[in-house]
């Protein structure tokens, strides 16, 4: 990622401010997250200057609560709050909103997404420090560009903005405690690195239901022979401005499925698969996947596929795991839960693309060439993920999507 990109240039939105960068240390994954940040100002990805929009947090094997992350109240007297580099940043995002719209429900167009990154974020328990997050997540709602979302501080409001100082105007924290504490800005996006070995926590479903995996590998490889002269970089991304598919009519202007038909059939049969396993599907599911429509706006079958299988990436493999008795494996290489849905996605997808070739390529959704036109085709990711995690169970009688 060299070119300078004009703000101008259109985004691509992720329907979830919530990332889970996966994958081998030193892939990229805390430089793609300042680089986003730098991209969306109109800076080059490696400018030597920190952009005001980002923030790197690295997360601590001792935490075990929210106010590690958030702050608290001293114990010494009472009297003082201990603030964070979260909050602060947090405070910093409500104050771009609020210059740019002077309210915190009525958000106007042109505001930049602000960029957290908690570097190494499951060197500690996520369900424990991230639990008040987790849950004020789920409470964001976009209605046009009114929004809303529960406070994820509301004690000590004055505490809070004496211990800030300058950090907010006055009008935005009179906007706080009328509002009754601080809700998640909309425009921040919360990217957590992620490497999987024996220094590192686990991720419940609970922590994957809230968030995007992105295999950083798959979504981002790492070319070798690009390595002077990029051909590919990543698409600059931002927060979507929508929260709930509530009608038919919200997907009309989507070409490829513009009433969500091809998308509900489709994860409906994926779920049959998944019926009586820990990994079936809810309602959430269904509403991310409508967003993921929604938001890519695909116009033909095979950008359709595309969105299909960065939703299976994204967020129904991370889901699964177990041994050979949880995925239904008996040892014949061809049995298992995993391969039940590997030709469930194939048939489909070849169904239609109106295809019998047995390597099933996609337009990439997060990536383009360095000149802006579009990257070339990349090959189905999910198939290929769930190929990497049969092996596995095969070889280990254990297998996860976490490598």
């Amino acid at each position: 990622m060299s070119k300078a990109i004009n703000v101008n240039d259109s985004f691509t939105y992720l329907y979830k401010p919530f990332l889970l960068l996966a994958g081998i240390s030193g892939v990229g994954k805390t430089r793609f997250v300042r680089a986003q940040a730098a991209c969306s100002n109109g800076w080059t990805a490696d400018d030597p200057r920190k952009p005001d929009n980002y923030e790197l947090v690295a997360v601590r094997p001792d935490w075990h609560e929210p106010s590690d992350l958030l702050g608290y109240v001293s114990r010494i007297d009472g009297t003082k709050y201990v603030p964070t580099g979260f909050l602060k940043f947090l405070v910093k995002a409500w104050q771009e909103v609020f210059d740019n719209s002077g309210s915190l429900t009525d958000i106007g167009v042109g505001i930049r997404p602000f960029w957290l990154c908690l570097d190494e974020m499951n060197l500690a328990p996520v369900e424990q420090y991230f639990a008040d997050y987790l849950s004020i997540l789920e409470s964001r709602k976009w209605t046009d560009t009114e929004y809303s979302s529960l406070p994820i501080i509301s004690d000590d409001l004055e505490l809070v903005m004496k211990a800030l100082k300058g950090g907010a105007d006055e009008d935005l924290w009179s906007a706080f405690i009328s509002n009754g504490g601080i809700p998640l800005p909309p425009n921040l996006i919360v990217a957590g690195t992620v490497n999987m070995d024996e220094t590192t926590h686990g991720f419940s479903r609970k922590v994957i239901d809230r968030a995007l995996t992105l295999d950083f590998q798959e979504f981002f490889p790492n070319r070798f022979n690009e390595f002077f002269v990029p051909q590919t970089e990543p698409k600059i991304l931002s927060f979507y401005t929508a929260s709930h598919v509530s009608s038919p009519g919200d997907l009309s202007d989507v070409l490829a499925d513009p009433n969500g038909d091809k998308s509900i059939t489709f994860l409906s049969e994926i779920n049959i698969k998944l019926k009586s396993t820990p990994f079936e599907l809810a309602y959430r599911a269904l509403n991310e996947l409508l967003l993921s429509v929604k938001c890519f706006m695909p116009e033909d079958n095979q950008s359709l596929v595309a969105v299909w299988d960065d939703y299976l990436m994204q967020k129904v493999l991370p889901r699964i795991e177990g041994d050979a008795e949880k995925l239904r494996f008996t040892g014949d290489d061809e049995s298992s839960l995993l391969n039940e849905l590997s030709k469930l996605i194939k048939t489909k997808f070849k169904r239609l693309l109106e295809t019998d070739n047995d390597i099933i390529t996609r337009p990439d959704l997060f990536n383009q060439k360095v000149d802006g036109d579009e990257a070339e085709p990349c090959r189905c990711k999910s198939l290929d993920k769930i190929s990497w995690m049969q092996e596995r169970l095969v070889q280990n009688h254990y297998t996860s999507f976490w490598a």
